[in-house]
This record gives C-alpha cells, structure tokens and sequence, in this order.
C-alpha cells in the first residue's frame, strides 16, 4: 500500500517560504539547503499540477493557486497540531511547546519573573516568546497566547484580564536640573515631551492624565517622534531628553536608583489594561492551559 501523504514534507517547505519570506530564510528555519527548498515546491507544484509561487530574482510571490493552497495547508497543519496537543500533558509531567506574543512593555518587564516560574516548575515545556509591538494573528501565525494592551475589540477571542497597568510621568534629574519642573499641565506644554507614534495609526499616543478627578487624553506637543518601540521613550527621558508617560511597572527601578523622578503626580491616577487573549476554537495543551492560569493568577 503506497503512503497518501509522503509528500508532507513538500508542503512544509512551501509554507516555510512563504511565512519566512525566501528559500534561503525557509532553508535556515528547516535546517536545510535552499536548492532542496527549491526541489520540493518544484515537486508539490507537479503534483498539484498548478504554479504556487510566482518566482523573481528578489522575493516569492504567491499565485492565486498558491493563496487558496497555503490557507487549506495552514488549516490542516494546525489539525495535526491540535491532534498532539490534545493528548499531550494528559500524564505526568507536562511536555510539548507554548508560543506567546507579547509587547515590549510586558515582554521586557512583567513576563520574565513569571516565565521563570513556569519553566521551574514545568522544565519539559519549550516556551517561545514573540516581543513585539504589533497585533499577531494567533491562528494563522500558531500563537497560543497573546497579551494584548487597551480595550479589546470583539473579535471572538477569549480574553482574561492580567492588570490594570498604572502610568505616570517622569524625567531625569538633568533635565529637570536645566528645565526646570513643571507646576501644572499649562507649564508642561513649554517642556520637551517624548510621545509615541501608534503603530495602527500612525497618531500620536495620547498621555492618559487626571486632572481634578477629571479625565484627560492630552496629545503631548511633539518636537521629538519616538516609534516602533515605546520602550524607546523611557530610554530617552533616562539620558534627559524630555518627560514621557509610562507604567510604573517599567520606570519603578529608574525611579528608586534616582535616574528618573516623577513629574506632576497630582496627575497621575490612571490605568491601561493589559490582557491574555486566545482563540476559543483552539484545543489547548496541557501546558498552554498551565501557563494561561499562571499568568492570569499572577494578576
């Protein structure tokens, strides 16, 4: 009886092209050579009978063909996976491996202690941790897990609440030293801020303020952009650029060593959440689930 799938690997390689951009990039990630990359998209294509990839001298481009069969590949990858997953962790001790996605706030400064702790108590589970500011796509990109920051829109996706992340404003004694500190918000208009460009929106991030128990969403005047990373912000206001908003949670140990203080606390009293999203539709592992209510207990 001849095996209906023998040719599992070729479509591994043509996904692996796809999501990693090149032969070259899917050869490293394969752990093999771009010419056997090659061969085996040349073989799926003359099983298939239809042109996948639209090749240049530059990058791969998927034909429509190509679109309509990595969707059906991708979905049937992930039926295998949840298939090992179902059963892995039913006894003794936890295996297998856990993908999360989180951003630079909360991968640099809440995740590291907590993943510790899961890897202490659980050493068999290979966690990879994606440290990013952008949205993942869980299914289509394998994540089990994603933090997410802000209000969630209603996507279907399961959400558990991590914290509400208090924020504040701060500079370096250098700065304040040359700028002197600023009595109220009328003052702070005159001092270097340090915004943040949103991502998704290419806006300036407001501050979140409170003033006389009044909410406010104040943009920053701008004569310096920080984007991509927001971490990028704090660093700056370390090395007495100007003032940004940030968590307690990042600038707490700045604030203790004496390389930031605190500006305008009369305007501090407000929170961003920070969540642990999943897909409902998704049979979690053993150690996913394990991971999901650590990191929810934790809160």
């Amino acid at each position: 009886m001849s095996r209906r799938f023998d040719h599992l690997g070729d479509v591994e390689a043509f996904v692996a092209v796809v999501e990693h951009g090149s032969l070259t990039a899917a050869a490293v990630a394969l752990s093999t050579t771009p010419s056997v990359i090659s061969r085996a998209v040349a073989r799926l294509e003359t099983r298939l009978g239809s042109q996948l990839l639209r090749r240049t001298t530059r990058r791969q481009g998927l034909t429509d063909a190509g679109r309509l069969y990595l969707e059906q590949a991708r979905a049937a990858f992930a039926l295998i996976d949840d298939a090992e997953r179902s059963i892995q962790g039913e006894d003794g001790e936890l295996t297998g491996r856990v993908r999360i996605s989180a951003p630079t706030t909360y991968g640099h400064y809440r995740l590291p202690p907590l993943l510790q702790r899961f890897a202490a108590r659980h050493p068999r589970v290979q966690i990879e941790v994606n440290i990013a500011n952008r949205n993942v796509d869980l299914v289509a990109e394998g994540f089990d897990l994603a933090v997410r920051l802000g209000a969630l829109p209603d996507s279907g996706l399961v959400a558990r609440k991590l914290e509400d992340a208090a924020l504040c404003l701060v500079a370096s004694p250098d700065y304040l030293r040359r700028a002197g500190m600023p009595d109220d918000l009328a003052q702070l208009r005159e001092h270097v801020c340090l915004p943040f460009v949103m991502p998704s929106t290419g806006r300036l991030a407001s501050w979140w303020l409170r003033e006389d128990g009044r909410d406010l969403d104040w943009t920053p005047p701008a004569p310096l952009l920080v984007s991509d990373d927001v971490l990028g912000v704090v660093s700056l206001a370390e090395q007495g650029v100007g003032i940004c908003q940030s968590y307690d949670f990042v600038v707490a140990d700045r604030l203790q060593r004496g390389r930031l203080v605190e500006v305008l606390p009369q305007l501090r009293g407000r929170s961003r959440p920070f969540s642990l999203i999943y897909a409902p539709h998704r049979s979690l592992s053993a150690a996913a689930r394990a991971l999901i209510d650590l990191l929810a207990g934790a809160a």
